[in-house]
């Protein structure tokens, strides 16, 4: 029987594994993002699917440490000083977001016939974003860092804050109108307040020397081991005294954002982080209760709609209220629209103190659940249909009729570079570039750079690629590079034009496109630096000289060949599969033997 039950659990295990691995890669490339594919993944092994899995409130109980890893390892990103630097957003931004939103959607739910504990209560639960989807979409886009980011970090770090008080109100509510004594209260936020503190001091006078000691000692599942404890022991104290697992994990981080052990920390937990974050979106979507929405679905989906219709256009009137532009305006609202998971945190809190009844959560619980489901794939289709944001170009020059010896496209690094031999000489460059930011701030060190897009004639035109004695394509966009390279052979086909490609492949496509030399952005930097390692191996100077020119010789004859046959017509030059550096190294070892012996033959002369 125990063989049974343990191969039961097992089934369980893989295929959650196996539903993850399969939907979450699947979902991302069809540009649906992760989350979705996890939500979706779990609705089919769920007990409302394949029924593979029966108990996901189960699942979401362990897997609810996924959020506070997560959480953790924000903090680790968030020095003090950073986050000080935040608090305007946090505590106001933040504050005029959550109390605009509750006071709306608990309209919305008095406008549904509930009464007001249960409207409070309903709509406060939708108004706390889910942090996990947020900040999933957030690093999957690399907007995390960005300051339309940090705004929205900062709003989640005060829905986290407010989860505290929140809880508080749920009980005054509970308690029908019942006196609670002063001293409870006080007790109840002295408790609050000396877990906080206690928490600050471990975290600036135990935790790095904790750390360094247990790094002398050399054992690295040690490190693991402690890394985990300080992330679930800081979530039990904030649990144990009432406030959010997450809220310590993330000032457990903060605290850790400036230590030397930093990296390794991030390095240890992110596994764990996410492992059990996925499996959080995988419970979250076992936990869709279809008997409940199908017996309820008018209700449940029109209560979808309203909430993150109403919270939108609230997030988005507070937004532009505070002067943030249209475009991040819409995009915050799309992205915070939906529920989270400390709503069901505090729907479970209102259930046991006799606010909800039982249905009343479960209805509740799937909308939260259905609107987390939906967001992901409101954002896909946003981001499909958004227009590209305009890019500012205010104060910027634009080309016309401009004229200069040199016409270079792109300005970056590798452009810099090209242009001092070329200024050094006399000759004049028109530069143009598309990046408005760059551009100003290049201003700042006295070059001057026009706006503009390479790949319309218009603008070379205007930028004096007629008159030119050389075009060069400097940018590091390979599509782009090939696209003005065609545009340029086809409008100015006795202008000189050079190019700087990204690889091998790229390199054959401009030639193809008709560029008269290309060179790849790392071949002689990496070429000089093989020579350098060769000389630090020991080498003599003249040998790693005669080494790299024949790699360099290898290249050019591959090169011309997969020019005109492919990778594959070289195999009468490169026999068989044989790597260049093994042709290099015949070549070399041919000359060693005929170096060695015409000394020996010399030697043999003399005597």
């Amino acid at each position: 029987m125990a063989a049974e039950s343990n191969a039961g659990e097992l089934v369980q295990v893989v295929a959650l594994l196996g539903a993850g691995v399969i939907a979450a890669p699947l979902f991302k490339r069809i540009g649906l993002g992760s989350v979705l594919g996890y939500l979706a993944a779990g609705l089919v092994v769920g007990p409302f699917g394949l029924k593979l899995v029966s108990d996901p409130q189960a699942i979401l109980h362990i897997a609810e440490l996924g959020v506070v890893m997560f959480l953790f390892i924000i903090g680790l990103e968030m020095q003090p000083s950073r986050l000080w630097s935040m608090r305007k957003d946090i505590f106001g931004l933040g504050a005029l977001q959550v109390c605009a939103c509750i006071v709306a959607l608990m309209a919305i739910g008095m406008g549904f016939g509930q009464t007001a504990p249960v409207a409070f209560v309903a709509g406060t639960g939708f108004v706390l974003t889910s942090t996990a989807i947020v900040m999933q979409m957030l690093q999957e886009r690399n907007h995390l860092h960005t300051p339309k980011g940090q705004h929205i970090v900062s709003i989640l770090l005060f829905e986290d804050l407010a989860i505290v008080p929140l809880l508080a109100i749920v009980a005054l509510l509970a308690s029908h109108g019942e006196t609670v004594s002063i001293m409870e209260r006080f007790q109840s936020v002295a408790i609050g307040f000396a877990a906080l503190v206690a928490l600050v001091l471990a975290g600036r006078y135990l935790l790095n020397p904790f750390f360094r000691l247990l790094a002398n000692s050399g054992a690295r599942e040690v490190m693991t081991a402690a890394a985990l404890l300080v992330v679930l022991g800081s979530a039990l104290l904030m649990d144990f005294a009432g406030l959010s697992m997450a809220m310590g994990a993330f000032l457990a981080g903060v605290l850790l954002s400036e230590s030397s052990f930093r990296h390794q920390l991030e390095a240890d937990i992110e596994p764990f982080r996410g492992i059990l974050l996925g499996l959080f979106f995988l419970g979250v979507g076992m936990a869709v209760d279809l008997a409940v929405i199908a017996a309820n679905w008018q209700h449940v989906v029109l209560a979808v709609i309203a909430y993150m219709i109403v919270k939108a256009l609230v997030i988005y009137g507070v937004a532009r209220l505070l002067g943030t532009p249209h475009p991040e305006s819409v995009g915050r609202a799309i992205l915070m629209a939906q529920g989270g998971e400390f709503a069901f945190v505090l729907y479970a809190a209102a259930t046991s103190a006799g606010i909800f009844d039982a249905e009343t959560n479960a209805v509740l619980t799937a909308t939260i659940v259905l609107s987390m489901v939906v967001t992901p794939l409101v954002v896909a289709v946003y981001v499909r249909i958004a227009p590209k944001p305009q890019v500012d170009t205010s104060g910027l020059d634009a080309p016309e009729d401009i004229a200069g010896t040199v016409l270079m496209i792109g300005f970056g690094r590798f452009g810099q570079i090209v242009s001092q031999p070329v200024l050094a000489r006399g000759y004049t460059l028109s530069i143009i570039d598309k990046d408005a930011e760059f551009i100003r701030d290049i201003g700042d060190f006295g070059f001057k750079v026009f706006y503009g897009d390479g790949s319309r004639p218009e603008i070379l035109h205007a930028a004096g690629a007629a008159t030119a004695k050389a075009i060069l394509i400097c940018i590091d966009d390979k599509e782009a590079a090939i696209k003005i390279a065609e545009i340029v052979k086809d409008e100015f086909p006795m202008v000189p034009l050079l190019a700087r490609a990204y690889d091998r492949g790229h390199a054959i496509d401009l030639l193809k496109a008709g560029v008269d030399y290309q060179i790849r952005e790392t071949y002689e930097s990496a070429l000089n630096f093989g020579t350098e390692v060769l000389s630090v191996l020991g080498e003599e100077e003249e040998l790693a000289a005669q080494i790299i020119e024949e790699f360099r010789e290898t290249d050019r004859e591959r090169f011309a060949l997969e020019q005109i046959g492919g990778i594959y017509a070289g195999r009468s030059l490169i026999k068989g599969n044989a790597r260049p550096a093994d042709v290099i190294a015949a070549r070399t070892g041919r000359q060693r033997e005929q170096r060695a012996a015409e000394q020996a033959a010399a030697q043999e002369a003399a005597t």
